[in-house]
């Protein structure tokens, strides 16, 4: 069996600090490409990262406008596409692990659990932990399947990817896709990842109460609109 094409594709807005290291860092030789989505950024993002050896992209404002562009961006021989943060929050040598079941033919979509795996003091919030598991009873109870975590670490077959016909544009990507990947019933796996503190600047998600709030309420709005579609 050949060795699949893996493009790895990066949300970034406003990582300066961070998005140079996370681009160096990259298996290269395992991969075929880093693309680095610049959702808007007004720092200089987007000029380290090329200078670090991504392949730059502009999108809309949005973290699923952003894994949208990436997504249409990567080579088209591509089979397997990865996401990941930009804030260097993930840990990149965890990359191998996320993709060796769907490099061996038993599984189409894998998810990093930072629940499950090792965290570095301060990573998370307690808000964050709760949320994780709050958010997995609910998709065990609407859709038989157990998660622990909506974490930004994933993997995932392109040819899924495209059936799940994604459109959520903002942070409700993730869970988009799970949800999704759920009900057309691909072949799951969820694996422990590592997790530490971001390497520089204020998390869009949880950085304040208003952010944290904000995320909340859209991330309801997309498992109720996934889970029962012409309802919202």
């Amino acid at each position: 069996m050949s060795s699949p094409t893996i493009s790895v594709i990066i949300p970034a807005l406003n990582e300066q600090d961070s998005i140079g290291q996370v681009v160096a860092a990259m298996p290269w030789s395992s991969i075929a490409e880093c693309i680095v989505v610049d959702n808007g950024s007004s720092d200089g993002t987007a000029e380290i990262a090329a200078a670090a050896g991504a392949r730059v992209v502009t999108s809309p404002r949005g973290y699923g406008a952003a894994c949208s562009a990436g997504s249409s961006a990567a080579i088209t021989s591509s089979t397997i596409l990865v996401f990941m943060d930009g804030d260097g929050s993930d840990v990149i040598a965890d990359l191998p692990r996320l993709v060796a079941p769907i490099a061996a033919g038993e599984a189409d979509f894998v998810i990093g659990s930072r629940l499950r795996g090792h965290r570095e003091p301060g990573s998370m919030l307690a808000s964050q932990v709760f949320a994780g598991h709050f958010v997995a009873l609910l998709l065990r109870l609407l859709h038989g399947v157990r998660y622990t975590d909506m974490g930004p670490f994933r993997a995932i077959r392109r040819s899924s990817l495209e059936q799940l016909m994604m459109s959520e544009m903002t942070y409700g990507w993730n869970l988009e896709m799970q949800a999704k990947a759920a009900k057309q019933h691909l072949r799951i796996q969820e694996i422990a990842v590592d997790y530490q503190c971001r390497r520089g600047g204020l998390s869009k998600v949880s950085g304040n109460l208003m952010a944290s709030l904000k995320t909340g309420v859209r991330i309801l709005a997309v498992l109720l609109r996934t889970s029962y579609p012409g309802r919202t």
